[in-house]
């Protein structure tokens, strides 16, 4: 099932991913490591999906990988 709707929690090197339907259902909870939690959003979310960020320096960084 892809995700519509996925607010993750940045960190150093352990990032927490929740993940949620179109129905507002919880499809998905990872934690991943700094290098594979980009490719597997990536590989279970749809085109259009929300992504829901913490306020800091990182997630800048973040939204301009997410947005290419």
């Amino acid at each position: 099932m892809k995700l519509s709707y996925v607010g993750v929690d940045l960190a150093k090197n352990v990032y927490q991913l929740h993940g949620v339907d179109r129905y507002g259902k919880v499809a998905w909870k990872r934690r991943l490591r700094r290098g594979q939690w980009l490719q597997a959003l990536l590989d279970n979310a749809e085109p259009g999906c929300e992504i829901g960020m913490e306020a800091c320096t990182g997630a800048h960084h973040w939204a301009r990988e997410l947005r290419s």
